[in-house]
């Protein structure tokens, strides 16, 4: 059930930016957010390897991550202006499927590798977390959806 609404919310925000140009990807919220859907799609891709790569299966990403810098934390939605939307829908996909290879015949009570703040987290607590952070974000994806063309819905 778990992995079937996450993937359902991975499914909605692709479906939020479907048919729509690079621009409209690119399109700000209201200043002074950095709020695209293109930088959704982004930090939805970091927060994939994030919880499983770097927390459940324990895998060292380096200091940056895939958009972020240290210089800037908020590079994945602060750096689109010139980013390739196909490449980062690419990274995105790739970076679920190897979410999904981590935790695929895991059980749930399974504890990450590493700890989140000091505490450790099993696979079902990052599962529950990653429905919490797509449906938050999906919530802006509506928003900003309907900002663009006045699309609303799932």
């Amino acid at each position: 059930m778990l992995t079937g609404w996450l993937d359902y919310h991975r499914a909605t925000l692709a479906l939020k930016c479907e048919g729509l140009t690079d621009e409209q990807l690119r399109e700000r919220s209201t200043p002074p957010s950095t709020l695209s859907l293109l930088g959704l799609v982004r930090h939805m891709a970091e927060v994939e390897q994030f919880w499983f790569l770097a927390i459940l299966d324990g895998q060292d990403l380096g200091e940056d991550g895939i958009y972020w810098t240290r210089e800037d934390e908020d590079g994945d939605f602060n750096n689109v202006d010139t980013a390739d939307p196909a490449a980062d829908f690419a990274v995105w996909r790739q970076q679920i499927e190897l979410a999904r290879a981590a935790a695929a015949g895991l059980p749930l009570d399974t504890v990450g590798k590493r700890e989140r703040r000091g505490e450790k987290v099993s696979l079902r607590w990052i599962l529950v977390h990653m429905i919490e952070e797509y449906a938050r974000h999906n919530g802006h994806a509506d928003l900003l959806r309907e900002r663009i063309d006045g699309a609303t819905g799932e």
